[in-house]
């Protein structure tokens, strides 16, 4: 199923529902109509982008696993043990593989992995905001649409990469959206355009399946039936356009019949025993299903770790606030599942030699207040964009470290702050894109992606 409002079919800009001038079945209404049924294939029109494959390309990509609603740092990974129980809240802390680090109770997993993760505990996410969910995916501080009327205009960082390393395989989309809840959830493609928005597969079980009416053979005729508008199209647009559409007709045919997609996005596929492995939940799937699209040669996969529309699940308000829950009803459930989850998923990268070419980011869009009990709740936590802890893992980086502190309340930041824009050049540097690459406003003026950043010196 795909849920982006911007992609009913691949050519939406031929508008073939409109008449146009005296309402007449003339040739280019014909033709309009005729191309909107066939690209009812709901490809996104990134194909008009594609480019041949460099012969030496090497496969990078990135799993953004988004932590929807923002993750409390101070009950997860930045505990503060002797702080004032107002303060560190409900659980306990264990040891990790780091001597001296400790995290939350309930990642054993995770803790068991820290020597071979960075652990950031000072990533500074002021201005950062949800619904929608833009600041640090496009590493642009004035993406908060809620002050700003161009914020959603600012593209995702996942749009960018799709844009430069969009020729690492013609037959699968180079940004792809699992799990997606709602559309504030993520940032799109924006000034970049609607090509670079994200391919956004929600149905694994059905998302090439083709209707019981479309066979392939059916298909292949509606293909054929287009072809002998050949005529009829050369002269209605002398500056190829219509040209340029045969190969994205193509394209689009064999992405859905195709074996390169078919094979990458069923699960079917994996041995029972891996399957099992990763479990049946939701999130545990789409993971799954992640490492399957960068190891057919998606470059950027972001999983919408969240289970409703809202402002995402680990929005942990308090009891009292629905749908959110506080810590210890809302949270502590979540955490089992994403330790199993992430340990699973790097796993399986390093023991398929997978997890050098592979960036692994997890993380939300803000903290939690220092203390716990806000907004009349006894349990709940708000948000606090000022600082957040996330994880980096693979990408061939330099790991087994914690970057940065926070002070004893966990509310400020105490040493080596990490912005977006440090984020983002870290993205862009894994890779190969230029960190002084820009794009084009709607008035043609060029915008530096990263205005103040740099690649986080420890990783490297």
């Amino acid at each position: 199923m795909f849920m982006s409002s911007h992609a009913h079919h691949a050519f939406p800009h031929f508008n073939a529902r409109m008449r146009e001038g005296v309402v007449v079945a003339g040739r280019r209404s014909m033709l309009k109509a005729s191309l909107a049924g066939i690209a009812g294939l709901s490809l996104p029109r990134w194909l008009t982008a594609k480019e041949a494959a460099p012969a030496n390309a090497r496969r990078k990509s990135v799993i953004l696993l988004w932590m929807t609603g923002g993750p409390s740092h101070i009950d997860t990974l930045d505990p503060k043990p002797g702080a004032p129980k107002e303060i560190r809240g409900p659980f306990g802390v264990i040891p990790t593989a780091l001597p001296g680090v400790q995290v939350c109770e309930y990642l054993p997993r995770y803790a068991a992995l820290l020597d071979r993760l960075t652990l950031i505990r000072s990533v500074d996410c002021r201005h950062s905001n949800h619904e929608p969910n833009m600041v640090m995916q496009t590493a642009n501080l004035a993406a908060e649409p809620r002050e700003n009327r161009e914020a959603d205009k600012y593209p995702a960082l996942a749009s960018i990469v799709a844009k430069h390393r969009r020729h690492e395989s013609r037959d699968l989309p180079p940004y792809v959206a699992l799990n997606m809840k709602s559309r504030s959830h993520l940032a799109w493609g924006g000034y970049l355009g609607k090509s670079y928005d994200p391919f956004v597969a929600n149905d694994v079980g059905k998302l090439f399946q083709l209707p019981e009416s479309l066979t392939s053979e059916r298909l292949y005729t509606r293909k054929a039936l287009y072809e002998q508008f050949d005529r009829m199209r050369r002269d209605l647009d002398l500056g190829g356009s219509m040209e340029a559409a045969d190969c994205y007709m193509q394209q689009a045919v064999d992405m859905v019949l195709g074996d390169t997609a078919r094979r990458a996005f069923d699960l079917t596929r994996e041995p029972e025993s891996v399957r099992q492995r990763y479990g049946s939940h939701e999130w545990s799937q789409q993971a799954l299903l992640a490492r399957r699209l960068v190891e057919a040669g998606v470059s950027f996969v972001t999983i919408d770790l969240s289970n409703h529309g809202a402002s995402g699940t680990w929005d942990t308000h308090g009891d009292n606030i629905p749908p959110y829950g506080g810590i210890w009803n809302g949270l502590r459930p979540l955490l089992p599942v994403f330790d199993h989850l992430y340990s699973t998923m790097i796993t399986d990268l390093s023991e398929r030699g997978l997890l050098d070419d592979v960036l692994v980011l997890a993380m939300g869009e803000f903290g939690r207040t220092p203390q716990i009990g806000t907004q009349g709740s006894t349990d709940g936590r708000n948000h606090w964009p000022v600082v957040m802890s996330m994880t980096i893992a693979g990408g061939g980086l330099k790991h087994g470290q914690v970057i940065g502190a926070t002070e004893r309340d966990a509310g400020q930041i105490k040493e080596r702050p990490v912005t977006p824009g440090d984020l983002a050049a870290t993205i862009f540097r894994h890779m190969g894109v230029p960190l002084d690459v820009t794009y084009l406003d709607n008035r043609g003026r060029p915008r530096n992606v990263i205005e103040r950043g740099a690649p986080i010196g420890e990783l490297f």
